[in-house]
């Protein structure tokens, strides 16, 4: 793999701020031509194929590998033509940016090949709402984070006023494993989950449908192909092993998780769903927007040790959307409050010689921003349901009913170009 780069801007040409597309880009589209996130899409009733997005379109790879303009790459059938993005990324790091780039290549302004088809829009490019997107990658395995300074202070304060933060969360990106099987794609409704619930002064637990479900804002990153198992990725190798991201809805049934979280943490009130945008934006295409994290105190241990600018600039945002009413924002935030960064969660993921493998997920944590607004959750904009959230509909929040749509969307800008996510949607059912 190729791990060395002398210039990462030259290498990534796709990220030129000054390019242009001959396809039409709607103003504040999340997918200018400096973007192009792959994906997994279906339509009209063909095998799932692997698409870049731009604008309102999604570019066909497999035609266009059919039709010899990838011809450079020597892509088999199973890379363009599948169900997921893994095999793309098994590629590594070095080919996959160079397909970027060649993707870029073609879709620029005064480039012909195939902007000049006229067969071109409905062969090579098919509007995006006349698709269906599907879960990205076969995640094998799925860590979730712990990695906001704000939350985790917010949580402990609500169960350990004196000592909110334990002692090991500044020397540890601490995280726990999920369960990768029900993570699901944007748009798919869930029911709402049951399980043992410890009433208030109640002596012993009960058994019924959760009455605190929350959402939990993240993002989360997919990695390459990994070192064999007994080997460690290195906070400066580490991005040549994440291939991109996305926004991740990790739903949390508070009552069932405060029950059973000791001594062993997440359980049945984490496993039942976890959402995730279909569009993976790459790592290369949000190089631009990297920026300082929070500085952190005590000094971490050497393994754990990066240099500055590892953070990036995502906006963040969340609306509650009640049964048949109108979306509203209860949430602004944004990636860059990470007190851990990717390179260190992977880094200390792998530290003990464990592997990981191309599509591989792994979540951030609860983004919480340090203004009240920002909080990244429903346990934190209630206090616990202490102090419920008043919509403009006149109806009110401790926590989520049946029927309410949670819209997550995520984007980052800088000098006029807005590399987004996209967004990721869904409704709670009620409980079978």
């Amino acid at each position: 793999m190729y791990l060395c780069f002398i210039n990462l801007e030259t290498m990534i040409s796709a990220n030129n701020p000054d390019l242009t597309s001959w396809v039409e880009v709607p103003e504040n589209s999340h997918f200018p031509i400096q973007n192009l996130p792959f994906g997994i899409f279906k339509h009209e009733g063909e095998a799932p194929r692997v698409g870049v997005a731009i604008g309102d379109h999604i570019v066909d790879l497999y035609m266009l590998n059919l039709n010899g303009f990838l011809d450079a790459f020597d892509l088999p059938v199973s890379i363009v033509q599948s169900e997921s993005l893994n095999n793309l990324i098994k590629l590594g790091k070095e080919k996959t940016r160079m397909l970027r780039n060649r993707i870029s290549e073609l879709l620029s302004a005064g480039n012909t090949e195939i902007a000049s088809l006229p067969d071109v829009y409905g062969k090579y490019l098919l509007p995006m709402n006349q698709a269906e997107m599907l879960l990205p990658v076969e995640i094998g395995d799925y860590t979730d984070f712990y990695s906001s300074e704000v939350h985790a202070t917010n949580v402990g304060k609500m169960f350990r006023p004196d000592n909110p933060l334990l002692p090991n969360w500044k020397h540890i990106p601490v995280g726990y494993h999920g369960r990768s099987s029900s993570i699901v794609i944007s748009g798919t409704d869930f029911h709402r989950p049951k399980g043992q619930l410890m009433p208030p002064d109640a002596t012993a637990p009960v058994f019924g449908a959760t009455q605190r479900m929350d959402f939990e804002l993240e993002m989360a990153f997919i990695t390459c192909e990994g070192k064999a198992l007994g080997n460690s990725i290195s906070v400066k190798e580490a991005e040549e092993y994440i291939f991109g991201m996305v926004v991740f809805n990790d739903w949390s049934a508070r009552d069932i998780q405060k029950w059973e979280y000791v001594p062993l943490g997440p359980f049945l009130a984490k496993n039942f769903a976890s959402s995730v945008s279909p569009w993976v934006v790459t790592l290369d295409a949000l190089e631009p927007f990297r920026t300082a994290g929070p500085v952190q105190e005590p000094e971490v241990l050497d393994y754990l040790k990066t240099e500055k600018n590892k953070n990036i600039d995502i906006n963040l945002e969340v609306y509650l959307q009640p049964e048949g009413g109108k979306e509203y924002r209860i949430c602004r935030s944004n990636y860059k409050h990470m007190y851990w960064n990717m390179n260190q969660q992977l880094a200390h993921q792998t530290v003990n010689g464990c592997n990981v493998r191309a599509g591989d997920m792994y979540a951030s944590g609860t983004i919480s921003a340090p203004a009240e607004d920002g909080y990244g959750s429903m346990l934190e904009l209630t206090w616990g349901g202490k102090n419920p959230m008043q919509l403009p509909d006149g109806s009110e929040r401790k926590f989520l009913l049946d029927g309410d749509s949670i819209i997550m969307t995520a984007w980052s800008e800088k000098d006029g170009i807005r590399v987004g996510f996209g967004e990721v949607r869904s409704k709670i059912l009620p409980a079978l």
